[in-house]
């Protein structure tokens, strides 16, 4: 990234500021703003979010926001209350209370005499949930959003339940958020109130993993704040951007489809991350982006913002498989609508061991699996954070366990974009099943590397509020729609379709184990085709190259350490998957402050005992200054029977070496058809 020294405006910047909410809580902010706005004032942008301006997110801050208050602009960041400096407790993410400060902060932000009254919202993760979800609520300052790696459906295209499956990293992330919930404000700020304030917290998170795994169905809980229930509560312009790395690459491309608004999206081959950090690479000069943004919907400049392309994405080159990549080859395409006029539905029949040509008929066979709780092994993550490498690797083994088409070798180039969708009639010896669906590319020397997948749960098959058992032997036409991708085929190569009964440990694995029977004849594979020639007449809009301002000094004072193994015992057949997240310990320079911290994850089964998978993650954090050290551990253990969800978690915290809080919980959740 290019740290670029100059900018238009001279900023201040306020590292603390309260700004109370309606029900007398305080939030903490980090401001940057012209210098010029005291006599002048100016628009601002809000990004909010738990994740510590004041810390953990001080290096990552600094990049952008006075980046674009050198631009013109007021950035306030915000922590969400119970989090980092701001008071209160953080019990759950998405809360109708999160919203309502939310509107208190824009309403705060818009009265200042700094501000010209027009606001915008911006953020990853998190950040975007949070704009998307406040747009829907129509404050009034609000004038338009740009968010990245998000979602508008909370409950089957978010960490939880895709498909109606349970995802691992429902766990990995009610985890994380254990941790963070549970850390301390610093006594810099706080004062003597610090450790009350902390003890608030320790006593008031909750657990979060019980709360999302009573949620087994798409209910009132999921569906609050979840656009998806009504589109056209967003009244605003809205910049929507992800990677096809991250978990979240669906929405961008259904907001463009359901929203009647303005909109521009944009899909690089990035993991979680913000487009000018974006990894793997080729990052882009995101920011400017922002700027003209920013400049045409609250300042009312026109400079051609809304010209070119609704959508741009990065096609992907097709690569060898591994577990992280520096790069993505590929290219800039651009679409002038979605649903895209040039993409057109190519429907295969699913024949024993091939995808037919379109058109082709195929005998009706019988085609069982029932896999071994070995596939998924090398499934990565459901979002690839890009530390450690936690992408798919080699699907060789993964096809080993599996039911596999293929087609014949491309004579041409093959490129689709959007998402594929598996149509099967299927039947199960149990009364649930799941299937997981993958589509690879398979190069000439065998190598398989995993363009995109889906996940059913078949009890789900009819939809996700109102699961219905199977009936043992009975066919049923299901349909499993893979997440998007932009993917060209080389010729030469083919394009396998694998399915198997199991993917633990990126979903939690049926109760028992279930035979799925796919009854080929009419079950097909329908890939999104876009016709090279035809579709490359919408040229791209290029981005220029990185920019941020200068970040703010953090010194690496022990080193970290990242680890992903795949083990197994072949005495008692005892299997893991173990990650390692430690981050070391930094030193943010500005206020001589270190904070340490390590993650440990362990996804562990035993041969193919389907009620031996457990889920486990450990988080310590420690924040230390001179004399001054507080240190929060956290541990949850997920595990099951035929009938339930068994939660096992450990808090506890510590001043110096002395614990001062310890709790423990124990849980059982009983299964839905999960």
């Amino acid at each position: 990234m290019r740290t670029v020294a100059s900018l238009p405006y001279e900023i201040t910047e306020e590292d603390h500021v309260w700004i109370p909410v309606s029900d007398g809580v305080r939030l903490s902010a980090r401001i940057w703003r012209p210098v010029a706005s005291d006599g002048e004032p100016v628009p601002a942008i809000l990004e909010y979010i738990p994740y510590r301006h004041r810390d953990l997110t001080s290096v990552r801050d600094s990049v952008h926001h006075p980046y674009l208050a050198g631009h013109g602009y007021a950035c306030v960041r915000v922590d969400i209350r119970g989090s980092g400096e701001s008071e209160g407790v953080l019990a759950d993410e998405y809360l109708e209370r999160e919203q309502l400060d939310a509107e208190d902060v824009l309403e705060w932000i818009a009265a200042q005499p700094w501000c010209s009254g027009r606001t915008g919202m911006m953020g990853i993760s998190w950040g975007g949930f949070a704009a998307l979800q406040v747009a829907a609520r129509k404050p009034p300052s609000l004038t338009a959003i740009a968010i990245s790696s998000f979602t508008d459906d909370r409950y089957s295209d978010d960490m939880h339940y895709m498909g109606g499956c349970l995802l691992s990293d429902n766990v990995a992330e009610a985890s994380t958020m254990f941790a963070y919930a549970t850390l301390p404000p610093d006594p810099a700020l706080a004062g003597e109130r610090w450790r009350d304030l902390w003890h608030e917290r320790l006593e008031n998170c909750g657990l979060w993993v019980g709360e999302w795994l009573s949620h087994q169905r798409r209910d009132e809980y999921w569906r609050h704040a979840s656009v998806c229930e009504n589109y056209s509560d967003v009244q605003l312009p809205v910049l929507a951007s992800s990677g096809w790395a991250d978990g979240y690459s669906n929405a961008v491309s259904r907001l463009l489809a359901n929203l009647d608004v303005p909109r521009r999206g944009l899909i690089g081959p990035w993991s979680h991350k913000y487009p000018h950090l974006g990894r793997p690479g080729p990052a882009i000069g995101y920011l400017q982006e922002l700027v003209r943004w920013w400049d045409h919907w609250l300042k009312d400049v026109e400079n051609g913002v809304m010209d070119g392309p609704m959508l741009q994405t990065w096609m992907q080159d097709s690569v060898p498989p591994s577990t992280s990549y520096e790069d993505r080859p590929g290219r800039w395409v651009g679409e002038p609508s979605w649903p895209s006029p040039h993409v057109r539905p190519s429907e295969h029949r699913l024949a024993r061991h091939r995808i037919a040509r379109p058109g082709e008929e195929v005998p009706a066979e019988d085609l069982p699996v029932e896999s071994p709780l070995s596939v998924g092994q090398f499934a990565g993550k459901w979002a690839s954070y890009s530390a450690p490498p936690d992408l798919p690797y080699d699907q060789r083994e993964e096809d080993g366990g599996s039911l596999v088409f293929d087609t014949d070798e491309l004579a041409e180039p093959c490129e689709i974009l959007g998402s594929p969708v598996v149509d099967l009639e299927v039947s199960a010896d149990k009364p649930v099943a799941q299937v997981a669906v993958r589509l690879s590319d398979v190069a000439p020397d065998g190598r398989a590397t995993r363009v995109t997948y889906g996940l059913l749960n078949l009890t789900h098959r009819d939809g996700h509020d109102d699961p219905e058992p199977l009936e043992p032997g009975t066919r049923y036409r299901v349909r499993v729609e893979l997440n998007a991708v932009a993917q060209a085929f080389p010729a030469g190569h083919r394009i396998r379709l694998s399915i198997s009964s199991s993917y633990w440990p990126l979903a939690w694995p049926p109760p028992e184990p279930a035979r799925v029977t796919v009854h080929t004849g009419q079950s097909t594979l329908t890939l999104p085709v876009r016709p090279m020639a035809e579709a490359d007449e919408v040229p791209a809009r290029p981005f220029g190259e990185p920019e941020g301002a200068e970040p703010l000094p953090a010194t690496q004072v022990e080193p970290g350490e990242q680890r992903w193994t795949v083990s197994r015992d072949l005495i008692d057949y005892r299997s893991a998957l173990d990650i390692v997240k430690n981050e070391g310990k930094v030193r943010f320079e500005d206020i001589d402050l270190d904070v340490t911290r390590n993650v440990f994850e362990r996804y562990s089964w035993v041969a193919d005992d389907f009620c031996s998978p457990v889920a486990e993650t450990a988080w310590s954090m420690t924040f230390a200054r001179g004399d001054w050290s507080a240190r929060s551990e956290t541990r949850t253990r997920v595990s099951c029977t035929p009938t339930e969800f068994v939660i096992d978690a450990q808090l506890d915290a510590f001043e110096g070496e002395r614990r001062t809080f310890s709790r423990n919980w124990h849980r059982t959740v009983p299964r839905d058809q999960v």
